[in-house]
Parts: structure tokens; C-alpha cells; sequence
């Protein structure tokens, strides 16, 4: 259901984003001095502590909340591939929360923000450039490897952009490729934030997100296209069903 923004929806999204960018560019300072001191785990935990204040900001000024199922499905040790679908910025956000560390695939635009992503660019992210797909994959594969091989989980949105609630997309099969090469398991990770959080959306409404967290796909003797699949009807079945009311406050 299309819902239309109150004038006090744009006021609390307003209070989020003055506290959001104000504590991001004091707090980026910090990082940006401190983080290329550490090792990479301990970088990890300084410069996204920040994403547990967003979390919590997020709530305090629009009423967004988060409930989490299938928690005992992360793997407690050794390197994964995540793979979710992508619907808002949010997710962004959070799961540099749910997996910890990580490393991120994402768009290289993301870099070029001022603080955001000269902090984002010392977690060891993979960054492709869209327009080049093959170098993209064959980058993926490459530096995906590198990461698992120390015992960092890679975290894929298989959809490649953001995706309206209510339609599906297209899953490519990178997270499945560099899974099997790599023999380590994938986990999916279904949510609906764009029912609160809409991609690109200035505005947002309270309510509560809802993450689930699938069993581990093992790629033992399963084909890339095999992975993928599994990894595809997981997420459709989590998305196609019906959305959950959305609250108008």
C-alpha cells in the first residue's frame, strides 16, 4: 500500500539526519586518525561503532525498529558469503551490526562520499565499477578469495541495486561462484526495510524491521548453479510473501 509522508514524518526524518551527519563527521575524524593504526579487527570494531548510534538514532527519531530470526544460523567462526536481497539504505547500515567483520561488496561511488566513505574505504571493501561487469566478477572472485582466506565474511547483494518492495529482480550468480571456489558455506538473509526505509526515500516510518536469517547452504559437492539456486528460492519465498502492515503514525 502507498502511503503518504506526514509533515511530522518529514520532521523526525530531518532530526534523524542532522544527528546522523553531525555525529558521522566527528566521528569520522576519530577514525580517520585512529583506524590506520589497527590491525583489521580491531579497525573493524572502531569505525563501525558508529552504525550501532544510527541503529538506535533511527528509532529514537522515527520509530524504527529491528527484530532479528535465525541469529544461531551465523556461522560462530570461520569465513562465509552472505548474501541478501537490497532494498534500502538501511541495510547498509545494519548489518555492519549482524556480521562482525565483514567485507562489504559494494558500488565504488560509495568511496567518493566525504567522511562516509573515505572511513568506509579502510574496511577493506570490494569495490566494483557496475559498468564493467566482467572485471567486476573476475575483481569479486579475486579479492573475495582474499578476504575469506582471512577468515572475513563477504557480504553480497546478489540483486545489484536496490529493489522496490513487492517486486523480486535479478539474482546474479557471484556469491555462488565465489562460495564454491572457495568451498565455504552461503547463508541468506531475507528483510523488508524498504517498508519503513525506502530506497533513495527522504522519509521514514515507524514500524519494525524484520531480518531473517537462513540455515548455511553447504557448496560440498553442489555446482555454482546449484548454490545459487538454493540461495534464490530462499530469498523469493521470503519476498514474494505478503508485506507486513505498515504503520501510518
Amino acid at each position: 500500500m502507498l502511503r503518504q509522508p506526514t509533515p511530522l514524518h518529514y520532521v523526525r526524518a530531518a532530526c534523524y539526519y542532522l544527528g546522523f551527519y553531525s555525529v558521522t563527521v566527528v566521528y569520522a575524524c576519530i577514525c580517520l586518525l585512529i583506524a590506520p593504526w589497527l590491525p583489521y579487527r580491531p579497525r573493524f570494531k572502531l569505525i563501525t561503532g558508529i552504525n550501532y548510534f544510527y541503529i538506535f538514532w533511527l528509532n529514537v527519531c522515527c520509530g524504527v525498529k529491528v527484530s532479528v530470526e535465525g541469529r544461531e544460523h551465523l556461522p560462530s567462526q570461520g569465513a562465509y558469503v552472505v548474501v541478501a536481497n537490497h532494498q534500502s539504505e538501511w541495510e547498509t547500515l545494519f548489518f555492519q551490526t549482524l556480521v562482525r567483520p565483514q567485507c562489504a561488496v559494494l558500488k565504488r561511488e560509495l568511496l567518493k562520499i566525504p567522511f562516509f566513505g573515505w572511513v568506509l574505504a579502510m574496511l577493506k571493501p570490494i569495490a566494483l565499477d557496475r559498468s564493467k561487469r566482467r572485471e567486476a566478477l573476475k575483481q569479486l572472485l579475486a579479492q573475495g578469495s582474499d578476504r575469506l582466506a582471512q577468515q572475513i565474511p563477504v557480504l553480497i547483494f546478489p540483486q545489484g541495486t536496490r529493489v522496490p518492495v513487492g517486486k523480486v529482480g535479478r539474482f546474479n550468480k557471484g556469491a555462488a561462484m565465489l562460495a564454491v571456489k572457495n568451498a565455504v558455506p552461503v547463508v541468506p538473509i531475507y528483510h523488508n526495510a524498504g517498508e519503513y526505509w525506502p530506497g533513495k526515500s527522504f522519509v521514514k516510518y515507524p514500524g519494525t524491521v524484520r531480518v531473517v536469517i537462513g540455515e548455511p547452504i553447504n557448496p560440498e559437492s553442489l555446482s555454482v548453479e546449484a548454490v545459487h539456486q538454493q540461495s534464490v528460492v530462499w530469498l523469493e519465498s521470503h519476498l514474494q510473501a505478503k508485506p507486513a502492515a505498515q504503520s501510518v503514525e
